[in-house]
């Protein structure tokens, strides 16, 4: 990654940046993976320790900084099978460049195409709203929304469209809000409802499974992994990760070497050490900065041994 490119071209602090340096602990000489470059942010601050960064984007709009235009959950097909990293770094949240930019469709905030496809190729949210199944659009908005009204709101989808398409973030927004009615609270009745479609449309579940699975196998002996997650399924994807790879303390007798049926413990063959038994969460500073933090957790750990 090339340090004068992103010192002069890109500005952009993203979700508890202070905290991932703290648990990523990037030195001069490291080699990191940022492997959702998004604006450069966390990239941009990795660089400034010395350490070198290799990011990965699918984004188009990202592909002239990053240095592989690829889904993170296909990262393994792209960098050399005996690549070690010190440091890995993912931030599974939308970037503030494709919430903002009104064509993407990714936001009810904003009046355009109803797209939300991160890489910009395969079916979009407009293809999903417009043919799939009322009972697929429910289970979707339920699953990955957490919304409870799902079934009503998919009832609503199906008989919009069959008068005309639905093919505008405003369009589809006020079907929801219509749906479910006034909701007291501090977001839109439509969040839930276009998260879920977001996440469906770009595969968001299982590339966060495919790239953990090679993850510990990327990593040097001391490097270590940081997610940051925005969604209770990303955050328990993670959690489920760090815990099944991890020591834990198990209470035996200090006589059971001796013993002929001894094997290796859990702690013997655990890959990962996890770094704080909690979540860290976004401060109400960062809350009160930027409001669209206020779902993030970081989860971290730092790689113990090598994989079986």
């Amino acid at each position: 990654m090339n340090k004068k490119l992103i010192d002069t071209q890109l500005d952009h602090t993203p979700v508890m940046l202070d905290e991932v340096i703290d648990n990523l602990a990037p030195k001069a000489g490291e080699l990191h993976l940022d492997c959702t470059f998004g604006a450069g942010g966390y990239t941009k601050a990795i660089l400034k320790t010395g350490a070198n960064v290799i990011a990965i984007d699918r984004d188009p709009t990202a592909q002239k900084y990053a240095d592989i235009f690829s889904t993170f959950g296909n990262a393994t097909s792209y960098i050399d099978k005996n690549q070690r990293f010190d440091g890995i770094v993912m931030d599974l949240g939308v970037s503030s460049m494709q919430l903002d930019q009104a064509e993407r469709g990714f936001s009810f905030m904003y009046e355009g195409e109803l797209d939300m496809r991160m890489g910009q190729d395969g079916k979009s949210a407009k293809d999903l709203v417009n043919n799939a199944p009322e009972e697929q659009l429910a289970n979707i908005i339920y699953e990955y929304g957490d919304e409870i009204a799902s079934r009503r709101i998919a009832k609503s989808i199906v008989a919009a469209r069959a008068n005309n398409e639905i093919s505008t973030t405003t369009q589809l927004a006020e079907i929801v809000r219509k749906s479910i009615g006034h909701r007291t609270g501090k977001i839109d009745p439509a969040t839930k409802t276009f998260q879920a479609i977001r996440i469906w449309v770009n595969d968001e579940m299982e590339e966060i499974e495919r790239f953990l699975s090679h993850a510990a196998s990327m990593l040097t002996i001391g490097g270590r992994i940081v997610v940051v997650t925005f969604h209770s399924l990303e955050d328990k994807i993670a959690k489920e990760y760090f815990s099944s790879h991890s020591a834990k303390k198990v209470a035996k007798s200090k006589y059971a070497h001796l013993s002929p049926l001894h094997s290796k413990t859990t702690e013997d063959s655990s890959i990962y050490k996890i770094l704080h038994k909690k979540p860290i969460i976004t401060s109400d500073a960062e809350i009160r900065r930027n409001p669209r933090s206020r779902s993030a957790k970081l989860r971290s750990a730092i790689k113990i041994v090598e994989a079986l």
